[in-house]
């Protein structure tokens, strides 16, 4: 008996594997039918180790009982993908193009980016400048890479505006998507606006992720170690985002096994 009433019903949920431990970590994602984000492949340091990167892929990809589903966590540090300057640019789509090349080895059907904007800059310029940009990168992507899909992610965003905005440029390409993350809007906006952030980027919300926190730092808790509300969760999932994958975003098997029960349960 579910305490909340019916229990939420996520058909895609997912976990993030580790290399040093990967036959647990597929034991776990066959125990609960869960699919795996992929982690490693955001560290510039990997991206440009070429022998370490095959190793990387090739350990995963030789894993027997492989989760039908998965996605990829892109480059994001210093990405920059609506700079004004071209050697930024030239940066940033290399990581990209490295990402997306990466999902592509792994059979994976997705690559997950962050927005990346300075949220404090309030300048209409700046604001409309990212919204411009990130549409012309993108749909050139989506045009070049159409057997992934693409999902922009919210990280320091203290509000919706510009990914809601995004969205809705991007909304007739049905390889583009938002990926909502739950608990950064918690940490870097406003807790009580958060029915706002579900309403606004839900009509482009394919795929969420979720872990606990103080509203205080982006501390990546097990599920129900935080503050954070999961009825109201499940409440808008099951009301605004049903049918989007939802990431348990936390890493070690304890961890990952405690947010699996409660998700379970909840």
């Amino acid at each position: 008996m579910h305490p909340g009433g019916e229990a939420v019903n996520i058909d895609k949920l997912m976990i993030i594997p580790q290399r040093d431990s990967i036959e647990e970590y597929m034991r776990l994602a066959d125990e609960y039918g869960c699919g795996f984000e992929y982690n490693d492949f955001f560290m510039p340091k990997l991206l440009d180790d070429e022998e370490e990167l095959n190793k990387c892929i090739e350990l995963y990809n030789k894993t027997g009982n492989k989760p039908r589903f998965s996605t990829v966590h892109g480059a994001f540090f210093d990405v920059t993908v609506f700079s004004d300057d071209p050697r930024i640019m030239e940066v940033s789509e290399l990581r990209v193009n490295q990402s997306l090349e990466v999902a592509k080895r792994l059979g994976a059907h997705a690559v997950i980016f962050h927005t990346n904007y300075i949220p404090n800059f309030r300048v209409d310029s700046y604001m409309d400048g990212w919204v411009e940009k990130n549409v012309l990168f993108w749909s050139r992507k989506l045009k070049e890479y159409p057997e992934l899909s693409i999902y922009i992610e919210n990280m320091f965003d203290t509000d919706c505006e510009l990914l809601g905005r995004l969205g809705e440029r991007m909304k007739d390409y049905s390889n583009f998507g938002i990926c909502f993350d739950y608990a950064h809007a918690h940490v870097f906006g406003d807790e009580k606006d958060i029915d706002i952030w579900v309403r606004t980027l839900a009509p482009y919300v394919k795929h969420i992720h979720i872990n606990d926190n103080d509203f205080d730092k982006d501390s990546h808790l097990a599920l129900g170690d935080g503050r954070i509300d999961w009825e109201k969760f499940k409440n808008y999932y099951q009301k605004y985002l049903k049918g989007a994958s939802v990431l348990l975003e936390v890493t070690g098997i304890e961890k990952t096994r405690q947010s699996l029960e409660y998700i379970k349960n909840l």
